[in-house]
Parts: structure tokens; C-alpha cells; sequence
């Protein structure tokens, strides 16, 4: 719509509705119309419906007044109109609509009516103000408004919630009120919006409370579950049918007048709408930040609530001056100031920029203190959100403005993700004022085309930084969906059932979490398209490459920082001019370095390529895409990439694995000098391409050389062969003064390495790193004086972690080593005159030569502005700073370190590192430098700590700890990359799957990309808090890895390499049998499931055990109310939430373990062993599936059941839980024990069953299906013994009771309350049969083993699939956003957590496509008559079966390789560190005897002569490098491109290759595997039948 169309024509039909029939000439148009000088001449009564009678001025004045939900919402349907709607969207006004009775645009319009009618209609159309935004100017007034009413009986009852509802009377509480209408004449506009937050509150409360009764888990009555207190009528909304009508009528009645005829509680109502301010003055940066603000009503009362909740407002707070800066750039583009536009624009990304940090405030470290939010507690106030109805609106966090609004503002086309149509569905319930300022800023007056039509770089690079900003990985939709993530695996992990859209559907390779995820992921794509054209990568894939540089820039000026007469450290200054780019202290340069012209000299001249620099080249792998992103930031087409392009801005060193087997393959293993690097002790290789290429050119055979690098082509080769460069990160070490930064300084280290001696041979060479050398070169180099010709791709990063505190008040610390001083010359010249707060800096270098910035400090110094501490490790001619002079003094110093200096300054250094709670300062503490800098920064900290305020260790690491939780402690670690050795043990997924840490004081190990760390002592300072790393511990979490882009990211690769522990072993070649194969991955998919299932159990455990996990009991009032202050009120949130946790273990017998997955084991081991024997269906199998059905109907789990249950009943009825309080939290604590112990012993025997199979792969049987044989009966024994685990577990936890008199704290009165329980129920004479009371007998092994054949196994699958719901028929169009909102309210049958159903539910599918794929060998071997042709199931399906849990093995290790494959002296098949398996099952006897043998050349170093440019550095190295040999296949023209075919790409040369692992040295504690080849010649080309073979690695030892 152009920039003079009318907004009000767009419900007109095209036409303005003040018609045409006017006087002639007539420009008037509705009064307030921003559009009047446009309006066509017409009848204005009529198209306003004026009444005859009434004066058009006034009337028109009068409806300016009104609020828009009174003249839009003024005719309401009735009830039973609106329950018979299904598209509920349709009963919202019309955008257009809405924005006509707002007066119009721009904006402004909007913004300035609603605060013109804002407070006398009490707000009703939402809140919307110029300095306020969309938070309410007053917090407290419509409060005030609601008390002085008859509705203060909603807002007294709202303060008592968490009281009502840890005593179990809410809902009788709520039934007692009396009904009070919702009418304007008892409840007047002032007081709307309270009255809406506090209904709204209430009757989910009501909802929550009727669904989580205590009988939605196990259960053994049959009573109605509550009464029906919400009976009155039929003339009800669905929404509120059910409940009471004190709350229910006044509901709908207060919704209706808000514009809301469907009721429901919104995401902003229980956040931003429901806290109070503490110091309404106090307005700097924004009046709602977290530390201003108090949760008005808690619904629980729980830390977990409050810190999510404020955390949710803090984040819509943050975005305050937004509508005012948005408006302010619409009427820059109005009047075309691009200078006004500029300012408004960089104000808009500035708040923007400072969004995320609202993140931070809700954090998942237990550490935080007021700001932690549990993911196990956050599932409940998940369930309480969700709505009222399944096709009311749900609570979500795109109901905030800032979503919506900047969705509008930068004009996003698509909504077709389920996020985005989510977006659009709720933007329809959002504020009538939120909506006409959407539509405004939407349909009109549109900055971002304006800025396209504009020639003005700046405001490009503006919109640029604004998009980045908003919706970028690094920005504020990227960290939302960061924090996200993490929030969510928990939830799922622990007991949230509510799905998002198709999240945790079976047969889905992605979890719930990761569906989620990735959502967001499609989302984010979605808002970026309008600028960066469809994208076909995650949004976490492009961080860390070139496409987040998208600016070009030009080196200005080296400087020295220091007196290092050899530069190692230089202050680099870039050109920003014309770029539009802005930044802030702490912010960084992301920079795409270019290879030096020697190193591109070594690589054409050996290639034969120094005369075609010009020439094009085919483009393959990510090239394209590096072009088109080279054409986006131009602006212009892509161009096409030439030779110069691919070795200037290729990836040449080091030399990488992969890089050194694309060479191997094209020479065809035909160069030695290549074979010597490939056979290195460690990766990469100090070394590059061109090295490599110079002296694999002089042994290769030139015919074989001419063909692998054929010049005759259009050079695909080069491309296949050469990938693109990654960028590198810099600390920005400037802070600019003027409004668009003109430059940008950077300080830089130039990292040097000595060249490996394959080349360097017998003359030591150094070399710069890459990136480092080309921006810092030698003084001696040529790059120092080479002009630099080609564009510098750059482009800014915002860390986070690492910014300045919002308040200028508080002290900041500065810990830094070497050039790690960079950032923080961009810290103290922002708060130089600008922040009161001390700023001090601890810095630790070699010598007084490279003290950097000396002048500077100094004057610093001097001006009171910087204290100043120095540690020389080199030099004893050493600095102490006078205080009280503020001179830097000449001493005699020892050289010493960093961590020493910090010992010396302990004292003041313990102050800055204690909160404010614990008596210190409260400072914030910056760290910056390579990873030794770090540890020797950390460890000064810590012993300074134990000196000066702690009397141990621990209590020291409890205080540092505390620091990182509240995001104080800020760190900037980089690492130079150090080769890595390939000859380290190897560790066993078995031994990885052992370290979990759920049990206190033992260590976290986690698998990434092959590597195992133990990150024990990271988990409590990692800036996204333990509970990531904790509920991925014991696993290979490559993929959580990478979706949470931490495998680009060098801080977090840095850092890892401190916990390194060694090499994953990789999984075994089964030499092309692929049943063995995906057996493997089968059983290794169990392991997993059931490793993660106990860590899951550990954000829930210790609040169940209390001090018998180390930890004191019930510290956050979980079992008592009011513990603390010596109130011991029995808390019905400490019952529910056992119930609901054991409820969900005991329903579906441990779902993820004994359900489906278990199935799908026993069904593909069954069909393996009756199929490879004689006996066929007749193949004696033990009765895995019996015993797992017999354990949980055994009386012991009906025992259990009853306990449960009881405990639930408790829930309902909490009366009688105050006689059982002490019986109740030791039963719950013995339960979980036992809980934990069992699911530690199935893991103990999966890892058995994963080291059988690493253990088969070195065995030689006589064929595959012997082998597979021996290894299936071994695995069903192991199975069979977690059946008998599963059982014995059962009739331990039936031994105890939560009636225990002795215990509780008046015995006689809880005896008395049991003997009348008994007399009410007639059960007076079971009482005294201990028995009864105390428990069911003690476990008895049956005698008799039970033998099944492949029938009855068959039966049970048969039995399981059918009782499936069949799956839906696929559907022929994309699922409608109802039936998406209708599934997400089904729970799953149980209460399964999401994380179950999606476990069992692709095991279910799966086992339907494995008896599909089978049917004809199944019916061969199956006397059963024929099954339906397709089980397929349903995605939400859960298994029937669950599982129990037994005490720990009094054997159970935690060293090293603990369960390894041996022989028993009997000939059996047994386990290093397993148990001998003396009641072998009668089933095995056919394989008994079947065993398991134990596994047991050189170029010489000048100095170039500067060169004038590329092509003359190369021509001068011609004498010097070695040169490919000149022949008849070189073109004969650079620029030949014909119909030649090309060479077929590297990565599939490479994936030919046949690699033979040569031996190691044997390491303890480890199993070697025997070699295959010692030979460098094993490392062979291998065709078979054409086809190019993977690559084989044996794993290493």
C-alpha cells in the first residue's frame, strides 16, 4: 500500500468510507484522520452511522473518547453462539477495523489517542505509551481500583493462593466466595485489568487443581474425582463450564468487556500484568527490570514460579522505549530525514542489543539464588498455563509485544511455520492498542522499504545490525531460543506432557526438545527471508562461518602497543566508513582472514595454476554459497569466483585429516611424503597445502600429478580440494564517541608455531598462524608492505557474557594476560567519565616490553579513573600501584604470575567476588586470555578466597560458584589450536555411560564428536547452568552440541580441551553384516534411553531424599510450609509431586526401559535365534516379556500400587496427611532409593550387553550367523536378568509403608486417626496383621525357569501393536492451527513424560515396520495365524509397560574398561566385572558351549623480496618453490572450459579410501585390539565393482 493510501479504505472495499457525495472540493475527512488532506469528499454521518439528530462534530468527538473494545466489542454473540464457534479467530475485529477507530497512521496516531483516553477508560484497550511502551504506567493503581470494589474478594483470595494451595482447600476456598458480577456497574474500567489477571489466575488454578486431584496417577478406587462445584447450567461457556460460579460468570463478564469473547489467561497476564514495582523512580535502563520488580500473586509460591515469571516480564519490560522509537522512524520516513531515520534506527538496535540480557535473569544454575528456575518445578507452572479449552488461546511467549511488534516492523512475509501461524492466531486476542500500533507500523509507511530504496550504506548497515539484533542467531531470538532448549529437555525429561504441534512424535528422528528447536529454527528463517533470501541451513549451522560476516573493510594502519621491537602484539585498525556498523564494549570482530601470497605461491606454482589467478573456476561444496553471500553484501550479483579467490580465501593450514586424504586420493596413494603425514601421531598437522603439495610434487609421478590436478578442465578439483576459511573473532578494542563509528582498533597476538618436520627437516622453520600473520605479520614479511587488493569480509558478534553492568555504580575487575587486554581498553574508555564504579585491572605479561598501553593506563591512572596491578612472568623490574597518587612505581619484583598477583591482592579481590548477600561488593569480574590464563586467574581466586574468607576448598568453590550463577563472573577465552595426539586410550561407551553423576561427589562425563570429557568441575560455572550438562552426562551429546552451536564456537572448543579425558570408541566394523550392525545401534540406543532416564531422575530425587543425598532436607519448604520460620504445615506440593513423579515410573513400569524399546529388543533377538536355529518357531527363548508382565501384576506391585495411591488420595483430601507426614516423606525416600537403584543396574547391564558387542567384532567365528547367534543369546540372558531386577525391585518397595505410628511425631494420635479410618471403612480386624500394615513378604526366586517359544514371544507384540491406536491416515494437506492447539491439550495416556512417548512411540513404529518387512521368515516360523499387514502407530502412542528399580551391586566399578569380555573357565560367555550368572535360563542351553574369546623431503626458508603484487609474489617465488612439471594436459589457454568431464569431487575420492589402523603402544587399563597393517602402504585406494568404499578406521587403544 503506498505511503497516501488511506488505512480506512481497506474495510471500505477499496473506497474511503467518507463516500463521494460531499460538496464538491471538500477535503475534509474523519477528525484525527492522518490521511484528511486525502480524504475523498463523502458523507461522514453515513459512514460513521452518526444517529439523526446528534451534531457530527461532537458525536465524532465523543467516539475519539471511547475506548475501541467499547465501540468494536460492544455486540457481543451470545453464549450459545460462541460455543458453537470453531474458528474463534473470527470473532476478533478486524485489523483494519481496529485501526480506523484508532485514528489512523502513522503510529504516532495510534500511540497518542492511547494516551490520551488511556487512563479514564482504565486502559481497556491495553496498555500503550510513549514512555512506558506497552507496560503500565502505574502497576499499583488499577489495583487500588480492584480493592475499593466488590472485586477485592478475587484479589484477597489471589493473595492466599499459595497457602490454599499447599494446604489442598483451593478449590473450596474458591467455591466458598461469593458471586460478584463483572458488570460496569460493580466493577468499574479502573479496575479491569486486575480483575482480569486475578479471574484469570483463579480459574486456572481451579483447572490445574481438578485435572492433578491426586487420581490422575495410580489409583485403585473408582470415586468420582471431585465434586461438581461449576454446575449452573446450560447456558455456559465452554471454558468455565465446570467451574464455580463465583469465578466462571464474572470471568466471561470481565473478558467480554476487554475485547476477549473467548476467556483465557495470557503469557503477558501472569508476567508483565501481575507484578508490582518496588521504586517506580528508579527508570534507568527500563522501570521493569527483574531487580525492580516482585511477583504481585504467586499461584505456588515457589522460588522457581517467581524468578520465571518476573524473568518473562523483565524481558517485555526491556523493550519500554520500543513503540516510541519505532513511531519516531515511521515519521522520519514520512519525511524523508534520513539523518533523523539514522538516529531512530540506531536507538531501535541499541534496545534491541539489550533484550537478551532480560534472558539472563531466569537462570538454570542452582548457584543464582533468586533467579533460578528448576526445569523439573517449571513443569508445573507449565501444566497450570494450560488454557481453559482446547480451542481457547494458549499461554505463550509470543504473546509478547515485542514479537509481534517487531514481526510488523520489519515485515515479515511468511507465517507459514507452526510458530508463525502460531504468531498470527494470537496476534489476534492481542490488545486492541497492541494491534492498531501493529497494523500501523505493518500496512504503512514501511521502514525496511524505505531503507531498500535508499543509496545510503549507513542506513543499510543499520537495518542489518537491527535484523541481526532481533532475529539473528546472536540476537534476541536466538538466545530466547538457546534458553529455551535447555528448559525444555529438562520439562520433558521430568514430566511435561504438553506437546508443541507434532513435538515427540514417534517415528520422529528428533526429540520433543529438538522438534522444538527446531521450529524456532524454522521460524527465525522465516523473519530472515526478506533480507537474506530463502535459507536452507539451521540458523545454528551458519554461526561461526563466513555468512555472519557481512561487511567488507579494509585494513588501515598496524601500530605498535608495546616496546616489543618484533611487534608480536599490534593494534590493528579496520575502515568502517560507509558501513553502518555500531558497537558496544565487550562486542566483537568476526573477520575473514586471507592466505599470505607465499603461502599461495607454494600452492599455484605447485598446481600449475600462476598463470591462471584470472581464471573462473566450477564451483562445488559451500563455494556457490560463498558467492552469492559475496553478491548479497555487495549488493550486487554474484560474481564468479576465480583461482585467486579460492587459494587467497581457502582454507591452506593446518593441515587437517581430511584436507591431507583428499590429497592422498587424488595422487592415488602415489606420494610417500604424503603417507608420512597421514601416518602422524597427531592432527593437524603443523604444516599447510602449499608445504605439502611442494614436496609431494618432486616424488609423484607426473602423469599421475597431470591427471589428478588436470588444468584442461573447469578446475572443479580446486574447490572439491580446498574448502572456504572460517572466520576468526577479536575483542574490539575501542569504544567510539561518535554516533556511526568511523574505525575500529583490534589488538592483536600473532600466534607462531614451528613447521613439523616432515617439511621442515633438519632447518627449523616458524611459521604465523593464519589469521594472526595476516593481520600482525612479521616485520620482516612481505604481507607487512603488500598493498592488500581484495575486500576484508567482517562482521560484529555480541557475546552475551561478556558486557558491562547496566548500573555505573558497580566496581568491575579486569584479569588479563598478554594481549588479553584487548576488550578491556573498550571497558575503561566507555566508563571513563561516564561510571562512578572502581575499575581495576589485574594484568599478567612477560616482560615489561609487551606491557600494552602503558601511556594510556598511566593517564588513567593519574585521573582516578583505573587502579592498576602487574605481574612480570619474565622480567623482575616490576610496577605497584600508589593509590593514592595513582602513579605506577618502579620496584623490585620477583617474576611471578598472574594467579600470584591475585594472591597478593586477595583481599580486595574476595570483596568484588562475594554478592552483596555475603558481605562484599558485588563486583563484576572479566576474564581474557588463552586458556593457561584462565586456570592461573581461577586458581588464584580460589586460593585467595580459602585465605582470606573461607575455611575450606569447598566453601571457596560454593562462593565462586555463586558468582557465576549470577552471571558476574564473564569470561573471553581463546585457544591458539595445538595439535591433538591420535594414540590415546580409547574409552568405551560402556565406561562414558557409567559417569553420570546423579549420586553427590562423583564425576560428569560427556561424549562429543568422538572425544569424552569430564566436566565435573565446569558444570557449576557454565553461563547456561548444570542442568544442560547434567541431563546430557554419561552420552554421546554431539547433537545437543551442535543444535546449541557450541562446535563452531572456539570459546567453548578452548575450554573444552581442559577436560579432555580421551578418545569414544568408535563403533566396531561388522565387515558389511549389517544385522550386527543395526543391533548395535539397537542396543546402544537402549543404553542411552536408559542413562538418560536416570539423570533424569536426579532434578527430582533430592528433594525426595533430602540428606541422604547430601543435602539438607527440604531447605525450599518442599515437604513443610513455612519450615524455615518453624511452622511445620505439611505442604500437599511436596505429596503431589511424588505421587506424580512415582505414578509416572510405576504406571507404565519405567516406560522408556520395560515398555516398547524392551519389546523391540526381545522381538529382533527372538526372530535372530529362531531363525538361524534347527528347531525353528520351536527355539527354546527365555520369557522376558512373561516375567516383565508377571512383575507388575504381582501382589508386591499391587502392594505398591496401593501406597501410591494412598499417598494420592491425600492429594484430594489433605486432612489426613498431617497424622502421616513423617511415614509419607520416608516411604518417599526409600521409594526413590530404590528407584535410582534399579535404574543403576539395568544401566550395569546394558553396559554388559554394549562391551559384547565391541568385544564380537575381534572374534572369527566360522560365519556371521554363528556369530550373531552367540551374540543374541547372550543378550536375551541379560535382558532376562533386568526382568528379574524389575521383580525383586517390586517386593523390596512392597516392604515398606507409609503407616509407621513410631515415627511420626505424635504416635498415639496418628495410631487413634488409624483405628478410625478403619472403623469408617470396616477394615477394624486387618489391622492387626503386621503384614498388612507394614508390608508384603520378602522376594522368593522361583524355582522353575519359564520357557517360551517364538510363538508366545510373538503373541505378546502381536498383542501390544494391536492394542495400538492405528495410525491416522496421512494427510493430503498441512494440519489447520485448531487440530495443531487440540493435540497440544491431550495428555499422554499415564502421564508419560514427553520424553517417553517419544521413546516408546518410535519403538512401537519401529517394531511395525520390522514385522512388515519380515512377514514372510515371521510366518514361517509362527504357527500364529497370519497379523494384519501394517501395525503402524500413532505418534503420541505410549507403552503399556513400565518399570521398577533395585538396590546397587555392593561390586559396582567405576574405573576404567569395567566391563570387558572374558572367557569362564566353564566355556560360558561372561563379562570382566559382571556377575557369574549361576541360574542360567534352560533356553540357552543349545548355546551354551558357543564362546567369546578375549579381544585383546624439504624446501628451504627465504625471505621474499616484497613483491608489488599477487601475481609478481608468486612469479618471484619461481625460483625458490618447486614447480609442477610442464606437459602436453596443461591447456593451453587459461581460460579452456569445453565439455571436458571433470574429476569426480574430492569428498567422494576421499570416502574411497581404505584405512588399516597401525599398531600402538599398549596402554593400562585398556584393551588393545590386534593390528592389521604397520606398513605406510596400508593406506590403499580400494574399488569395488566401481563403487567407492567407506572410509575404514579400526579404533585406537
Amino acid at each position: 500500500m503506498s505511503e497516501r493510501s488511506c488505512p480506512v479504505s481497506g474495510t471500505a472495499g477499496g473506497r474511503c468510507p467518507v463516500g463521494t457525495g460531499s460538496v464538491r472540493g471538500s477535503q475534509l475527512g474523519p477528525r484525527g484522520c492522518s490521511f484528511s488532506g486525502f480524504a475523498q469528499p463523502g458523507d461522514v454521518r453515513t459512514a460513521f452511522n452518526i444517529p439523526n439528530g446528534v451534531e457530527t462534530e461532537e458525536w465524532l468527538r465523543m467516539r475519539e473518547r471511547k475506548a475501541i473494545n467499547e465501540i468494536l466489542y460492544s455486540d457481543v454473540p451470545s453464549t450459545k453462539e460462541l460455543n458453537a464457534t470453531s474458528n474463534i479467530d473470527a470473532l476478533t475485529a478486524n485489523e483494519q477495523d481496529l485501526l480506523a477507530v484508532a485514528l489512523g497512521a502513522p503510529a504516532r496516531q495510534v500511540l497518542l489517542r492511547a494516551e490520551e483516553i488511556g487512563r479514564q477508560t482504565g486502559w481497556r484497550d491495553g496498555f500503550l505509551s510513549a514512555e512506558f511502551g506497552f507496560v503500565p504506567p502505574d502497576m499499583d493503581e488499577a489495583v487500588s481500583a480492584l480493592a475499593t470494589s466488590p472485586g477485592r474478594v478475587w484479589s484477597d483470595l489471589c493473595e492466599r493462593m499459595p497457602g490454599t494451595v499447599s494446604r489442598g482447600r483451593f478449590r473450596e476456598a474458591a467455591a466458598a466466595l461469593p458471586v460478584i458480577e463483572g458488570t460496569e456497574d460493580v466493577i468499574p474500567d479502573a479496575a479491569l485489568w486486575p480483575a482480569l489477571v486475578a479471574l484469570g489466575l483463579l480459574c486456572s488454578l481451579y483447572r490445574y487443581e481438578e485435572k492433578h486431584d491426586g487420581h490422575e496417577g495410580v489409583s485403585v478406587t473408582s470415586g468420582v474425582k471431585s465434586t461438581h462445584l461449576g454446575d449452573w447450567g446450560d447456558d455456559v461457556l465452554e471454558e468455565v463450564r465446570g467451574l464455580p460460579r463465583s469465578i466462571g460468570r464474572p470471568y466471561c463478564q470481565i473478558s467480554k468487556r476487554m475485547g476477549r469473547p473467548i476467556p483465557h489467561l495470557t503469557f503477558v497476564d501472569q508476567s508483565s500484568y501481575n507484578v508490582t514495582v518496588k521504586d517506580p523512580k528508579s527508570k534507568h535502563p527500563y522501570v521493569g527490570r527483574f531487580d525492580n520488580t516482585e511477583l504481585r500473586w504467586p499461584i505456588f509460591g515457589d522460588p522457581t514460579e517467581k524468578a520465571f515469571l518476573k524473568g518473562c516480564a523483565d524481558t517485555s519490560a526491556s523493550f519500554q522505549h520500543g513503540p516510541d522509537a519505532i513511531a519516531a522512524c515511521q515519521e522520519a520516513v514520512m519525511k524523508r530525514d534520513h539523518e533523523a531515520l539514522l538516529r531512530e534506527m540506531i536507538r531501535l538496535k541499541e534496545i534491541l542489543e539489550r533484550m537478551p540480557n532480560a534472558f539472563h535473569t531466569i537462570s538454570p544454575n542452582p548457584s543464582s539464588g533468586e533467579n533460578f528456575v528448576s526445569g523439573d518445578e517449571w513443569v508445573r507452572w507449565a501444566k497450570f498455563s494450560a488454557p481453559l479449552s482446547a480451542r481457547a488461546p494458549a499461554s505463550s511467549g509470543l504473546q509478547f509485544p515485542p514479537y509481534l511488534l517487531m514481526d510488523a516492523f520489519l515485515g515479515r512475509k511468511k507465517y507459514e511455520s507452526f510458530l508463525g501461524a502460531e504468531g498470527l492466531h494470537l496476534r489476534a486476542w492481542a490488545p486492541s492498542n497492541l494491534r492498531a500500533f501493529i497494523a500501523a507500523v505493518e500496512y504503512h509507511y514501511s521502514i525496511p522499504e524505505f531503507v531498500a530504496k535508499s543509496d545510503d550504506p549507513r542506513l543499510h548497515g543499520v537495518m542489518d545490525g537491527i535484523v541481526e539484533a532481533y532475529t539473528g542467531e546472536r540476537g534476541f531470538m536466538g538466545v530466547h531460543r538457546y534458553k529455551v532448549f535447555g528448559l525444555l529437555e529438562v520439562a520433558a525429561k521430568t514430566g511435561r506432557t504438553e506437546t508443541n504441534g507434532n513435538s515427540g512424535q514417534s517415528g520422529v528422528i528428533v526429540r520433543p526438545w529438538e522438534e522444538t528447536h527446531k521450529q524456532f529454527s524454522e521460524a527465525m528463517k522465516e523473519r530472515l527471508e526478506p533480507f537474506r533470501g530463502k535459507i536452507t541451513s539451521e540458523p545454528h549451522e551458519m554461526r561461526g562461518t563466513f555468512e555472519e560476516c557481512r561487511f567488507r573493510s579494509r585494513i588501515l594502519t598496524r601500530q605498535f602497543v608495546d616496546n616489543d621491537p618484533k611487534r608480536s602484539i599490534a593494534k590493528v585498525t579496520l575502515d568502517l566508513q560507509d558501513t553502518g556498523i555500531t558497537f558496544q564494549p565487550g562486542d566483537r570482530l568476526a573477520i575473514m582472514p586471507l592466505n599470505s601470497w607465499e603461502e599461495c605461491a607454494k600452492v599455484a606454482l605447485a598446481l600449475g595454476v600462476e598463470e591462471m589467478l584470472d581464471s573462473p573456476v566450477g564451483l562445488t561444496g559451500k563455494w556457490p554459497r560463498f558467492a552469492d553471500h559475496l553478491g548479497s553484501v555487495a549488493r550486487q550479483p554474484a560474481p564468479q569466483l576465480a583461482v585467486r579467490d579460492i587459494i587467497r580465501r581457502g582454507h591452506l593450514a593446518p593441515l587437517t585429516q581430511s584436507l591431507v586424504l583428499k590429497v592422498h586420493s587424488m595422487l592415488r596413494a602415489s606420494s610417500n611424503v604424503v603417507l608420512q603425514v597421514l601416518a602422524t601421531n597427531e592432527w593437524p598437522v603443523r604444516g599447510s597445502l602449499g608445504d605439502l603439495l611442494q614436496a609431494a610434487v618432486v616424488d609423484t609421478p607426473s602423469h599421475i600429478w597431470d591427471d589428478a590436478f588436470d588444468l584442461s578442465s573447469n578446475l572443479t578439483w580446486l574447490t572439491d580440494l580446498i574448502e572456504i576459511e572460517i572466520p576468526r573473532t577479536y575483542s574490539i578494542s575501542n569504544y567510539p564517541d561518535e554516533l556511526l563509528p568511523s574505525t575500529l582498533d583490534l589488538t592483536v597476538s600473532r600466534a607462531e608455531y614451528d613447521l613439523c618436520d616432515t617439511f621442515a627437516g633438519n632447518s627449523p622453520s616458524v611459521k604465523s598462524g593464519v589469521s594472526s600473520g595476516f593481520l600482525n605479520p612479521s616485520l620482516t614479511s612481505s604481507e607487512e608492505t603488500l598493498p592488500i587488493e581484495e575486500d576484508i569480509l567482517i562482521g560484529i558478534s555480541r557475546p552475551v557474557s561478556f558486557q558491562l553492568p547496566l548500573d555505573g555504580a558497580a566496581p568491575c575487575a579486569y584479569f588479563a594476560g598478554g594481549s588479553g587486554i584487548a576488550p578491556f581498553r573498550s571497558f575503561w574508555q566507555a566508563r571513563a567519565g561516564r561510571a562512578v564504579g572502581r575499575n581495576i585491572l589485574y594484568l599478567g605479561v612477560q616482560s615489561r616490553e609487551k606491557f600494552c598501553c602503558e601511556n594510556e593506563l598511566r593517564e588513567m591512572a593519574q585521573a582516578g579513573q583505573m587502579e592498576i596491578h602487574t605481574a612480570f612472568s619474565r622480567d623482575s623490574r616490576g610496577l605497584v600501584f600508589d593509590r593514592r597518587s595513582g602513579e605506577l612505581m618502579e620496584k623490585h619484583t620477583p617474576p611471578r604470575y598472574i594467579d600470584s598477583l591475585i594472591v597478593e591482592q586477595g583481599d580486595t579481590v574476595c570483596d568484588l567476588v562475594m554478592s552483596k548477600k555475603q558481605g562484599g561488593l558485588g563486583g563484576y569480574l572479566y576474564i581474557c586470555g588463552s586458556v593457561s590464563v584462565f586456570d592461573s586467574v581461577m586458581a588464584g581466586i580460589r586460593k585467595a578466597i580459602y585465605n582470606h574468607r573461607s575455611t575450606t576448598m569447598e566453601s571457596s568453590e560454593a562462593i565462586l560458584a555463586t558468582a557465576f550463577a549470577e552471571r558476574r563472573v564473564m569470561l573471553d577465552v581463546f585457544l591458539t589450536p595445538k595439535p591433538l595426539a591420535v594414540n590415546l586410550p580409547t574409552i568405551p561407551q560402556s565406561e562414558l555411560a557409567l559417569h553420570t553423576g546423579h549420586r553427590p561427589n562423583t564425576p560428569v562425563w560427556i561424549g562429543v564428536h568422538g572425544k569424552v570429557y569430564d566436566v565435573t568441575d565446569f558444570a557449576p560455572i557454565h553461563p547456561g547452568g548444570t542442568l544442560i550438562i547434567r541431563s546430557n552426562a554419561g552420552v554421546d551429546c554431539s547433537k545437543t552440541f551442535d543444535d546449541l552451536a557450541h562446535t563452531g564456537n572456539p570459546e567453548v572448543s578452548s575450554l573444552l580441551t581442559r577436560y579432555f579425558v580421551g578418545l569414544l570408541t568408535p563403533k566396531p566394523d561388522y565387515h558389511g553384516v549389517e544385522e550386527l550392525s543395526n543391533l548395535y545401534d539397537m542396543w546402544l540406543g537402549y543404553l542411552r534411553t536408559v542413562v538418560e532416564t536416570l539423570v533424569a531422575q536426579q532434578f527430582q530425587m533430592s528433594r525426595f531424599l533430602g540428606s541422604a543425598m547430601g543435602d539438607p532436607i527440604d531447605t525450599d519448604n518442599w515437604w513443610f510450609q513455612n519450615s524455615v520460620n518453624g511452622i511445620d504445615l505439611i505442604n500437599i506440593k511436596g505429596i503431589r509431586s511424588f505421587y506424580q513423579y512415582q505414578s509416572r515410573l510405576l504406571q507404565g513400569g519405567f516406560s522408556a526401559m520395560f515398555g516398547a524399546k524392551l519389546q523391540e529388543l526381545v522381538l529382533k533377538l527372538s526372530f535372530s535365534l529362531a531363525n538361524s536355529s534347527s528347531d525353528g518357531a520351536s527355539t527354546r527363548l527365555p520369557d522376558v516379556l512373561g516375567a516383565v508382565a508377571r512383575a507388575k501384576t504381582s501382589e508386591n506391585a499391587v502392594a505398591v500400587s496401593r501406597q501410591v495411591a494412598q499417598i494420592g488420595e491425600f492429594v484430594r483430601d489433605s486432612s489426613g496427611a498431617r497424622f502421616m507426614e513423617r511415614g509419607i516423606i520416608a516411604y518417599a525416600s526409600k521409594s526413590v532409593e530404590l528407584d535410582i537403584s534399579l535404574l543403576e543396574d539395568i544401566r550395569q547391564e546394558a553396559c554388559y550387553g554394549i562391551d559384547a558387542f565391541e568385544s564380537i567384532a575381534d572374534i572369527d567365528h566360522a560365519n556371521d550367523s554363528q556369530t550373531m547367534t552367540t551374540l543374541a543369546s547372550f543378550l536375551m540372558q541379560l535382558l532376562e536378568r533386568m526382568a528379574k531386577r524389575l521383580e525383586i525391585f517390586y517386593s523390596n518397595l512392597a516392604q515398606h509403608s507409609i503407616v509407621q505410628p513410631a515415627i511420626e511425631r505424635n504416635p498415639a494420635r496418628t495410631r487413634w486417626h488409624i483405628v478410625k479410618q478403619r472403623i469408617k471403612d470396616g477394615s477394624i480386624f486387618i489391622l492387626a496383621s503386621q503384614n498388612t500394615v507394614m508390608g508384603a513378604t520378602a522376594y522368593v526366586p522361583e524355582k522353575a525357569q519359564h520357557i517360551v517359544n517364538f510363538d508366545t514371544v510373538l503373541s505378546h507384540i502381536h498383542k501390544t501393536l494391536a492394542e495400538a491406536p492405528p495410525q491416522e491416515a496421512p494427510a493430503t494437506s498441512k494440519p489447520t492451527l485448531n487440530s495443531l492447539h487440540t493435540q497440544r491439550t491431550l495428555e499422554p495416556k499415564n502421564g508419560t513424560s514427553a520424553f517417553e512417548s517419544h521413546a516408546n512411540g518410535t519403538a512401537l513404529h519401529n517394531m511395525s515396520s520390522f514385522v512388515d518387512k519380515n512377514m514372510r521368515a515371521i510366518r514361517r516360523l509362527s504357527k500364529l495365524p497370519p497379523m494384519p499387514t501394517n501395525f503402524d502407530i500413532m505418534a503420541q502412542m505410549h507403552s503399556t509397560s513400565r518399570v521398577g528399580v533395585t538396590t546397587p551391586p555392593s561390586s559396582r566399578s567405576s574405573s576404567r574398561s569395567p566391563t570387558r569380555m572374558m572367557l569362564s573357565q566353564g566355556g560360558g560367555l561372561n563379562i570382566r566385572g559382571m556377575p557369574m550368572m549361576h541360574q542360567s535360563s534352560p533356553a540357552m542351553d543349545s548355546y551354551a558351549n558357543i564362546m567369546m574369546p578375549i579381544p585383546g623431503m624439504h624446501t628451504a626458508q627465504h625471505p621474499p623480496t616484497p613483491p608489488l603484487d599477487g601475481a609478481a609474489a608468486i612469479n618471484s617465488m619461481m625460483g625458490k618453490l618447486n614447480v609442477r612439471s610442464r606437459s602436453t594436459s596443461r591447456a593451453s589457454s587459461p581460460g579452456i572450459m569445453g565439455n571436458i568431464s571433470h574429476t569426480p569431487s574430492m569428498e567422494g575420492r576421499s570416502q574411497s579410501l581404505h584405512l588399516r589402523q597401525t599398531s600402538h603402544p599398549f596402554v593400562p587399563g585398556h584393551r588393545a585390539r590386534s593390528s592389521t597393517s604397520t606398513s605406510l602402504r596400508s593406506f590403499k585406494l580400494s574399488q569395488r565393482g566401481g563403487q567407492a568404499q567407506a572410509i575404514k578406521v579400526a579404533p585406537t587403544f
